[in-house]
């Protein structure tokens, strides 16, 4: 890899831009994408443009072959950045699904005001935000490689971080809570402006349906939904 292509991969993994490194397998030639930027001596047309982009999605490196006359074979590595958790609520079922999360590849970030609750010793080796839980999420820029999961069971923290949410591009939203409390919750958002559309992208009660009942079996049930929305659902959320 030329020097300069080198330094661009470095500083955008840096930056957490997804980029995509594509070597031509015969020619050598290679080309860095960063975002949508194209770089480098390797030319590549709308086809493997396109195939680069599902490659992204799919978040894993493949070998496709070009399109083009001499059919050559493109190497895709893909370096995107981390997926994201960002949890509203340091309760109990925070407690096993942070680890988790981090085990599936997530940076995490649990955010709670309250201090009692959003320690360091409660919540080893994840980051800990003790601001109010609008406020941190506007901080943390959320995009389309970030879940958000509520879990204080108050209107009071969990409206406004689900507010924060539905505005940005996170692939999934997720809401502790019964179907009646859900109901309760999308009616205030509802009347808080936020669209039938928008509401819709909440997953309340949150978690899939294997009935769970414990702490860690919550915590399993959720980040078993968000892996199936990021795959199940990565067309519709590009990496």
């Amino acid at each position: 890899m030329k020097t300069s292509l080198l330094d661009q991969l470095q500083a955008a993994r840096a930056q957490k831009k997804p980029t995509v490194l594509v070597t031509d397998l015969t020619s050598g030639s290679q080309a860095l994408v960063i975002e949508d930027d194209l770089y480098g001596d390797l030319e590549l047309d709308s086809a493997a443009m396109s195939e680069l982009a599902q490659t992204r999605a799919n978040d894993r490196s493949r070998t496709i072959k070009s399109e083009g006359a001499d059919g050559h074979r493109l190497f895709m590595h893909v370096f995107n950045p981390p997926k994201r958790l960002v949890i509203v609520g340091a309760v109990h079922i925070a407690q096993s699904l942070a680890p988790m999360a981090v085990l599936a590849g997530y940076d995490v970030t649990v955010v709670d005001p309250r201090g009692t609750f959003a320690s360091e010793q409660r919540f080893p080796g994840v980051a800990v935000a003790d601001g109010w839980p609008d406020d941190a999420l506007e901080t943390l820029a959320l995009d389309r490689r970030t879940a958000v999961v509520a879990l204080t069971h108050d209107p009071k923290l969990d409206d406004p971080a689900l507010t924060v949410a539905l505005r940005s591009d996170a692939f999934y939203i997720g809401a502790l809570g019964s179907r009646r409390t859900h109901a309760q919750r999308l009616d205030r958002l509802r009347e808080s402006g936020r669209s039938d559309v928008e509401l819709k992208r909440i997953h309340g009660p949150v978690g899939l349906n294997i009935g769970a009942t414990s702490p860690a079996e919550i915590a399993l049930s959720i980040l078993g939904q968000m892996t199936q929305e990021l795959h199940v659902s990565k067309s519709d959320h590009p990496a």
